[in-house]
This record gives structure tokens, sequence and C-alpha cells, in this order.
């Protein structure tokens, strides 16, 4: 385990190598008997540019401390236990000569041991699931889309690569997703039989870097209809539930359900809806039914809406789990004996469990300001176990009475962090008398007679709120700085009701703009606030508001863009799902709510960050928008070429600075940018920069 080196003075905030060195929890799960809790921690390797994940044992009655169960040099994930009580992970360990291994699968077994492989692709292997009352496995493997078979496959790979040909032959759409390119690999979905330790036997097995479990395609026809799918297998192994792309017209793309037989790989479409998407089903515990999720279609006018549905498979009934209740489900989970669901929600700021059974409207479950994810039902139905975060506590494990509500903390791999400041929430009303409400996050010291700048920090989506523990966007680095930041949640934003969404869409420069101001207003209001010295910050959607606030108001003394839509007629072809974003982005909509043609009302200094593998917002829309921020607004360069405009590039990086040298020289520019234009302070660039 790489050690942690000693904190610095202060919090873990007010160091941003501190910061980057605390434990990261993920992937939460359950062995079938309840008895094993395991969970992932990412922490920073020895030269602090990557995070290297580990698996660790967490006691379920919250008394043990938690155990490490891996330490694989490159890191494991993808936990699934098997019926029998072992281990399944995925991890990227050299088993020939490989220079880059793929991720691959290993167990380890329920009584100790040493991990063994159970399957490697050359293509690589994620996306495990497990039979909770069979020993049976299905995993997401890559082939090139021309291969028929594992040889052929390996053959065309290698010709590939010693040849150095990249080049990629597409016959539809999409031909790329977030920062990859697709193709010319398609998704494969294998099951295999879990193998006992005797099937480990080198001697047993004509290969044995390939692991012990001989796999079976289950689709080998499926093409690019399993890219970016999910899907749910059957307690006893037989069947398994997944969503299925399926192309439509004018280069769009919609999710339906198909079932497919293990055993003879017979594939049946279950549901096909001509106007939304169905994805994330969930099979029930006795196998009769699955419960998923619909997203509407949108249309310029219409915002889509999310509901819970449930499909009977012997007669193919269709009923709403939902429908009359204004959230939008996040997650599903059925409690053991197939009685209900419990379920989880964005909600006002939060992100709380809902138990909903049979024709029941949801009941919420906890009451208190976290977001709860990863949930796993106890198999007696009592407790579920989950990892709980808010902007007060990143993600840790907790134990749920399932009749109470009450809330057990377990004994986490990561300590709690202490927080240089304090959270409260900001409420008020817009201008059409619509409530509205943020977080404000505070620095210690924060006073009438001692106010504070403040940040204004827009979330992106736009359909999502700031509800729980960010690593990428943490306000606690900048309140450790000495500033107040706010978090609001405008028009779009999830957890507030359908209408709600419904007030920005199609509006982005109206509702979410002037309920941004509202709340903003209500924050400088406060005495610990000072009104003279804000700024404004966003990502994504959040970087167009910010761009759109700079070309509508001069009240920030500085805006932060990052990785934002500038041109809409530009973003909206370019984007790498523009099916989706054309639904809404008609071009009267992109006249009509585009910032770019308010570039000349700009006068606030502005820091644009682009990365350039960023497919969801391309980085020519940060190209524009430096081109015209220089050339067009209301602060031009000098004759000299001078600015106070910046552009921070990162050629590597996608919609998020992943990297944690990345993400240090990210802060380091904000926090000198806004110290110059916010505090009128002089802090000097990162000298990495050059």
């Amino acid at each position: 385990m790489t050690p942690i080196p000693e904190l610095h003075a202060g919090t873990p905030f007010d160091d941003i190598d501190d910061y980057l060195q605390l434990g990261r929890l993920s992937g939460l799960t359950l062995s079938p008997d309840g008895e094993r809790l395991v969970v992932a921690q990412a922490v920073l390797d020895e030269e602090s540019t990557k995070y290297v994940t580990a698996l660790w044992d967490v006691d379920v009655s919250g008394n043990r401390a938690p155990r490490r169960l891996t330490r694989g040099s490159t890191g494991e994930s993808g936990a699934a236990f098997t019926a029998a009580g072992d281990l399944l992970f995925l991890a990227a360990r050299p088993t020939s000569d490989d220079e880059k291994p793929p991720s691959a699968l290993w167990c380890l077994p329920a009584g100790g041991g040493e991990a063994r492989l159970i399957l490697h692709r050359t293509g690589g292997v994620t996306g495990v699931r497990t039979a909770r009352g069979a020993d049976l496995f299905v995993v997401t493997a890559s082939l090139m889309t021309s291969a028929v078979g594992d040889e052929e496959d390996d053959r065309i790979r290698s010709e590939r690569k010693d040849k150095k040909v990249s080049a990629i032959l597409h016959s539809g759409y999409p031909v790329r997703h977030w920062d990859h390119d697709l193709g010319p690999e398609v998704p494969h979905l294998l099951a295999a039989d879990v193998p006992d330790d005797s099937d480990s036997d080198s001697t047993k097995d004509s290969d044995s870097s390939k692991g012990a479990a001989t796999p079976k395609d289950l689709a080998p026809d499926a093409g690019a209809a399993l890219r970016e799918t999910s899907f749910s297998l059957s307690s006893d192994g037989t069947f398994l539930v997944t969503s299925w792309t399926k192309p439509g017209p004018l280069a769009s793309l919609r999710s339906i359900l198909v079932r497919i037989d293990v055993a003879s790989g017979e594939r049946t479409v279950l549901l096909d809806e001509a106007n939304a998407d169905l994805t994330d089903p969930v099979v029930s515990p006795d196998g009769t039914r699955a419960v998923y999720t619909r997203e509407s279609d949108s249309t310029p006018d219409r915002a889509p809406r999310v509901t819970l549905q449930q499909i009977r498979f012997d007669t193919g009934e269709v009923t709403p789990v939902t429908e009359g209740w204004d959230r939008w489900p996040t997650s599903a989970c059925w409690l053991p004996d197939g009685s209900g669901l419990v379920i989880s929600a964005d909600d006002g700021g939060r992100g709380p469990l809902f138990v909903v059974r049979d024709g029941s409207v949801p009941e919420q479950l906890t009451h208190d300001d976290a977001a709860y994810t990863d949930v796993q039902v106890s198999p007696d139905g009592a407790s579920l176990f989950a990892l709980r975060a808010s902007y007060e506590r990143p993600p840790h494990p907790v134990k749920v009475d399932l009749a109470t509500g009450g809330v057990t903390e377990l004994r986490s791999p990561a300590a709690a962090p202490e927080l240089p400041g304090t959270l409260t929430e900001v409420t008020t009303v817009a201008h059409d008398g619509t409530a509205l409400r943020g977080w404000l996050a505070l620095p210690n010291g924060a006073t009438p007679h001692a106010p504070v700048p403040m940040l204004l920090w827009i979330h992106g989506g736009p359909l999502g709120s700031w509800n729980t523990w960010s690593w990428r966007w943490c306000p606690w680095l900048m309140v450790a700085k000495g500033y107040a930041v706010l978090l609001p949640d405008p028009a779009l934003s999830t957890g507030y009701g359908q209408e709600f969404v419904q007030r920005g869409w199609g509006r982005w420069g109206s509702e979410p703009f002037t309920d941004l101001m509202s709340v903003t207003d209500a924050a400088i209001s406060l005495p610990e606030i000072d009104e003279n010295r804000t700024a404004a910050m966003g990502g994504s959607f959040g970087g167009y508001m910010a761009n759109w606030i700079a070309g509508h108001t001069d009240r920030f003394k500085a805006i932060v863009t990052h990785a934002s839509l500038w041109a809409l007629d530009q973003f909206g072809p370019t984007t790498d799902a523009a099916w989706y974003w054309q639904r809404e982005m008609t071009p009267e909509m992109a006249v009509a709510n585009s910032p770019h043609l308010f570039v000349a009302d700009i006068t606030t200094p502005m820091l644009v960050i682009h990365g350039d593998r960023d497919y969801r917002v391309p980085i020519g829309e940060g190209l524009r928008l430096w081109y015209e921020l220089l050339s067009e607004s209301g602060l031009p360069a000098d004759y000299d070429g001078s600015t106070v405009h910046r552009f921070l590039y990162f050629p590597e990086e996608n919609h998020w600075i992943l990297a944690p040298q990345h993400t240090k020289v990210w802060y380091g520019v904000v926090e000198a940018f806004l110290s110059e234009h916010v505090l009128g302070e002089s802090v000097t660039m990162p000298s990495i920069l050059g």
C-alpha cells in the first residue's frame, strides 16, 4: 500500500497535495449471505500521477476495522460475489508479454488464498455480473467488428498494431463517445460458469493465460447494439435482460429492452417504444418481472420525463411504478421477497432513499442531507447497505434499518476529513414565485465584521443538481482559500418536480439565468458575504451558463468557464450524441440562447478551460470562444496582443480533468486568476506551466 504522507497544517483542503491524498470510495457490493461487504478505495500512486484502486472488506456490524483484500500494482475494481461467496474482480495484471495488459477477470476464493485468473481477453473485460443463486457470471468484452472468434480477433488486433493502422470505417452514428473513438471493436456479452480451483490448473487448460473459464458469446451478431448498455442477470442464471441500442431515423439512437436466454442464446424483444428510451433493467428475485427506467423523448417544447416501470415476463403487461410521483428515480433495488423496491431520487438538493411496494406511493426512508448510492439489501430484508455522501462528507459505507430508516455508519477505509468551514442553505423566490434554494459553504471565520468573497458555482447537466460530494468540483478547496461557495439549483435542475425542469426547457438563457441571479442576490444579502467581491464558475452546461452570464451582466469580477458550450449551432451537430440535443436545440432555440451572439457585451475577465479529448463538448467550442473573446468582446486584446482573458488547455484530458497532476494545475490556475481579479492580489501561476 502506498504510504500516505503527513498532512500539512490545517485541514486536507488547505493544501491541494493533501486533498489529492484523500482516499476515494466507490463500488459497494454485498455477498449473497449478507455477511461480507466489499468496497473499492482509490488512492494516489507514488508518482502522484494516477489513482490506484484496491478492494477492502468492511464489517457489516460496524465493529471490526476494514481489511484490505487486494494489492495489485495497477489496481482492482468491479467486484462481484459469486453464489458460493468467492469474490470476482477486474484487474489489468500482466499474464504474458503484455506491454499494457487489458483488464481481466480474477477470483479471490471465499476461504482465502491468492487470486487466480478466470478470464483474459485481448480486448479486455468489463461489467461483470454474477447470479445470486448459481455459479455463473456474465461480462462485457470487446471483439473486432469483423472477427469471427478469438483467433481472428487476435490476428486483426496484432496486424493493426504491427502496421500502426488506426483508421476506422463507420457505417452508422455515433462515431465517438465521451473521450474515445468508437470502433473498430464492439462489445459482446460473454457467459461462463465460475470455475473451481481444480479448473485453474494450467495442465488442464490449453492456454492458461486465457484463464480457467470457457465463455459463451450470448449475442455474437449484436454489433454496436450493446454499446453503453446495462444488463441484469436472473438469480438462477438462466437469462438476462439488457438494454439494446437500436438505430433510428436522422442519425438517432434509442434503447429497447431485450431478454437473452443464457443456455440457447435465444433473444426476445421485451419492449420497443418509438418515443422513449428504456434502460437500467433489474430482474426480480423470482425471475418473473423486471423494473426499468423509462425516459420519454423530449421535443422542442416538452422536457423528458423519467419514470420507473415494471414488466411481467409471462404476459408482457407493463405497469407504472412511479407514474404519479413527481420525482425522477435514479436507481432501483428489489427487496429480497420481491414485494417492493428501494429506489433513490434527487430531492431538494439531497438524494434520499424511498421504499415503494406494489401499487403504493414511494415512502421516504432516509431524511438526512445526504445522497445514497450502491444500495444493497440484506437477504433477510431487515436492512440495507449503501454509500452515503453529502457536501459535508465524501462517500462512506452505512447500514440503514428498513423498518425505521435509522442510519448506522460503518467503519470506513477512508476517515472523514476535517472541513475548513460550514454548510448552510440559501432560499429565495424566483420572479414567477417559484421557490429556489442552494447550498452555501462558508469559510471558518466569516462574520459580519469580516465578510468574505463569494464564488457562484453552476452545475452541469443541465438535468442534475448539487446534491452530493464531488471530487472534481470540491467547494472546500476554495473555502479553504477564504471564499464562500454558492451551489444553487436553477430551473432545469432535478429534484424539484417535473414543472421545475419544464420551466427552463428550451429557455436556457431565461429562467435558469434569472434563477441563478435570484439565488445570488439572496446569498450576497447575508452579512457574511462581501457583495463587491464575487465571481462565477461553471463546467459543461454550467460553463454555458457562465458564458451567458458574461454576456448579460457585469456584476462579477471574474468568470471561469470549463468545457463550455459557446455557439449552439456549432455544438449541436458536433457533440457525441447530437440526436439527443437536437430534440431540444432547434435553430430557433439556438439563436435565442447562444452565448456567442453576445460576445460584444462581455466586459468581465474570463478564464477559459478545455480538454482536447472532450467529445461531449468538443474542443471547437473552447477554441471559438477564445478567438472571439480576443477579437470581438468588450475587453479585446490590446494592440500588442496582451489580454486579461486566459485559456487553460489540456491536450490529454476529456470533459473533466482527471489526472491528479492536472487537477493540481487546474485549481492553481483558477486560484491565481480569481485572486488577481476578485481579491486584487497577485498569486503566481503554477511554475510547471513554464
